[in-house]
């Protein structure tokens, strides 16, 4: 990573089977009121037309569009640093290739990160999505302690903007198999753990598409990665061991039938 920083955002994106969607995610980037930022993308093996489908927006926008592959399937964590070794941004920011995002989400973000100088780390509240419309929202605290942490990860990954300084610090994600699917919760961990913070700004600015049993369908060893995370907060954050009662709750969750997930999960969702 460099610190001359030849555009204001760095968009990293890793696209896996995402052919009939990616379009609609790509354009919601091409279509944002700020308009200084590259749009980074690393193919993950997929074995649908994604990889078409993104080089056909690189070879229209050469100048704003890179695009990479990897040999084979290799995870969200090792892929997304790909996306990090090559970007030029003086901040990073997040998309995936089903989702999509408000036209003015850089903007605000980009507000935040701007005026407030304390503050590395921003993200959304975010609105879940299907054929059927919008069928629920999550929320984060505005500003996340330490001891947020425990209750799983404090923001939004897919909606979030970071100072690159951050990442650097951190040394981006990390690729250890135990922190597949927590990668995001686990980078906020070891950015919170160097001094650095964060805010949630209270407004919907991305939607993810979402069918309504896609949580259920989490494999349990995910859940045994995310109390590990969970642990790691206790123990690094200095926090009351009486916490080691949300450390067990994925690993409970995970051992629920997914129809009972499901419907505590999107009571939980369309209630906000």
């Amino acid at each position: 990573m460099t610190n001359n920083y030849l555009t204001k955002i760095s968009v990293i994106m890793g696209i896996y089977n995402c052919a009939a969607t990616l379009s609609d995610s790509i354009d919601s980037i091409i279509h944002q009121t700020v308009s200084d930022w590259e749009l980074i993308m690393c193919d993950d093996g997929s074995t649908d037309e994604t990889f078409t489908v993104a080089q056909r927006y690189r070879d229209l926008y050469p100048d704003k569009f890179v695009l990479l592959k990897n040999n084979c399937n290799q995870g969200l964590n090792y892929t997304l640093n790909r996306c990090l070794e090559v970007s030029r941004g003086k901040y990073i920011a997040r998309m995936d290739g089903d989702d999509l995002c408000s036209p003015n989400r850089f903007y605000k973000e980009l507000a935040v990160l701007e005026n407030e100088m304390n503050i590395s780390i921003v993200s959304t509240d975010m609105a879940f999505f299907d054929e059927t419309g919008i069928w629920g929202e999550i929320s984060h605290p505005e500003y996340p302690s330490k001891q947020d942490f425990i209750h799983g990860s404090p923001f939004c990954h897919a909606s979030c903007m970071v100072r690159r300084e951050a990442f650097d610090t951190v040394k981006g994600y990390s690729e250890e198999d135990r922190l597949l699917r927590v990668e995001d919760y686990h980078l906020w961990f070891k950015m919170y753990r160097a001094g650095y913070k964060g805010k949630n700004i209270h407004e919907v600015l991305y939607q993810m598409r979402d069918d309504r049993n896609a949580y259920g369908r989490r494999k349990f060893k995910y859940r045994l990665n995310e109390a590990y995370v969970r642990w790691l907060v206790i123990q690094n954050f200095k926090l009351p061991f009486w916490n080691l009662v949300f450390v067990v709750r994925p690993v409970i969750v995970g051992l629920m039938p997914n129809f009972a997930y499901d419907f505590f999960h999107k009571r939980q969702l369309e209630s906000k």
